[in-house]
């Protein structure tokens, strides 16, 4: 098995964030790895196309900061430091992806909620993260209502 020595963890920010977390501190302390938070916001232009005639940029300004707080919360009880904590802006699996490259991340550890049929068809972030990294990936099955 390969020793890891920078760990990225993907966080959907959900309550299902909680079992993750918990599984990447028990990987980190096990190879002595330096954990790194991350949380991807999708623009709101991504989600609506545009198609809203309104300035969403207040709107998407409060998500940020609502993420870098729940994000530094998560952070406290695992005493990462704020420089590892990201709350970026974009597409989910090529933020993660440039964001691992930009760490020198060896592993990147996210949640998978194991969807089937057609919300596997239509991927998840847990799957892009997968096939387009350039390290290990460890998704954690989540259980909902855990």
């Amino acid at each position: 098995m390969a020793s890891y020595k920078k760990i990225l963890v993907g966080l959907d920010l959900s309550e299902d964030s909680s079992q993750v977390l918990k599984k990447a501190e028990e990987i980190g302390k096990a190879f002595g790895a330096e954990l790194s938070l991350s949380h991807v916001i999708e623009p709101l232009t991504f989600a609506y196309g545009g198609d809203i005639p309104m300035d969403l940029s207040e709107v998407q300004e409060q998500l940020q900061d609502q993420a870098k707080e729940q994000l530094k919360k998560a952070s406290t009880s695992l005493g990462i430091p704020e420089e590892r904590q990201h709350v970026v802006l974009g597409q989910p699996a090529s933020e993660i992806h440039r964001l691992a490259e930009e760490i020198s991340a060896d592993l990147v550890i996210i949640g998978s909620h194991g969807r089937h049929g057609l919300a596997l068809l239509l991927g998840s972030t847990a799957n892009g993260v997968l096939h387009g990294a350039g390290c290990d990936v460890l998704a954690v099955r989540v259980q909902s209502g855990e």
